[in-house]
């Protein structure tokens, strides 16, 4: 597919940073390809790359106001991000951070969790899950539900409890909460998905529709070969991996839905929402306009990304507790 050098059709509605934003992007078809599932070696290697350029770039450090802690809970790694002004009454917000289930870290990734633990005063605790295809769905899954029992053996109880997670993460921690449910070990107070991506095979309408503005990837090239790592093409639409196809009528928590009008998951949003709103639950779907893929992890301080902060923050402390 040819692209457009810098995305010149860069939509007039969007704030002044992400103008500039737009107009310096890359284009995604030069973006280095993924190994092939079974190719471990090369994943290692490239991700121990990554990582090290991320952390290069400061991706590491949780800015002020917030301790980063490591630990194990259940014997799963993870980083408690903790603010200065927390109040230690049990409630904590579990973090499941994006990456297509084959890149990044809780270190490389704290200052999503870092920023939200600050504008909420909540513990947030970053799950540090083993990556794709070391691990498949089966046990990351199992690893998120995990730090939910350590925590509720710790004293929490799971309505103290909250989860929230971008891109990869998103889907994660609503599968995660579905695996849950259907174990019946119960659910957390609330579920806040940035970007999920709720059906990692390529049904939905704007994977094809807004292939030309999407600038983080394309399917075929970057997130097929990550979704094959995750998972066997059999079980792509299992609920645990792909949310969007989930039965909501037996009960879900409270959701947020936040997404951006430029990304091919846009569909996935939708259909998601439709899904557990269709189901009875209560969800919200907060779409953001012009903004692409994983915005508020990105230009942190523009009006949208903001905006979305904020509301994420209030609907979590509206809910957990």
């Amino acid at each position: 597919m040819t692209r457009q050098p810098g995305f010149s059709n860069v939509p007039s509605t969007v704030s002044a940073e992400w103008a500039d934003y737009f107009g310096n992007l890359p284009d995604p078809s030069t973006l280095p390809l993924l190994p092939a599932p079974g190719d471990f070696a090369t994943w290692k290697e490239r991700n121990r790359q990554a990582e090290a350029e991320r952390l290069a770039a400061g991706f590491g450090d949780p800015g002020p106001g917030v301790e980063v802690v490591e630990r194990e809970i259940g014997g799963v790694a993870v980083l408690e991000a903790l603010p200065q002004d927390r109040i230690e009454d049990g409630r904590a917000l579990l973090y499941t951070h994006g990456g297509g289930y084959v890149a990044f870290t809780a270190r490389s990734t704290i200052g999503n969790a870092a920023r939200v633990a600050r504008a909420s005063g909540l513990r947030v605790v970053s799950i540090d899950y083993t990556l794709a295809p070391f691990a498949r769905w089966q046990e990351i899954t199992d690893q998120v539900i995990t730090v939910f029992k350590g925590l509720v053996a710790e004293g929490s109880s799971l309505a103290q409890l909250a989860i929230f997670g971008d891109s990869a993460g998103g889907s994660l921690a609503a599968g995660s909460v579905l695996k849950m449910r259907d174990q019946g070990l119960g659910m957390p107070s609330a579920v806040v998905m940035w970007s999920p991506w709720s059906d990692i095979t390529d049904q939905g309408d704007t994977y094809q529709t807004l292939a030309d503005v999407e600038g983080s990837y394309l399917y075929d090239l970057h997130l097929k070969p990550a979704a094959d790592a995750y998972a066997d093409p059999a079980d792509q639409m299992n609920p645990y991996v792909s949310p969007v196809y989930g039965d909501y009528s037996k009960g879900f928590p409270p959701s947020l839905i936040q997404g951006g009008t430029r990304e091919i998951f846009l569909s996935n949003f939708i259909r998601h929402y439709q899904a557990i709103d269709t189901g009875g639950g209560e969800v919200k779907l907060d779409l953001y306009e012009g903004m692409p893929h994983g915005f508020q992890n990105k230009m942190t301080e523009s009006p949208e990304a903001r905006s979305a902060i904020g509301k994420t923050v209030d609907f979590v402390r509206s809910r957990i507790g």
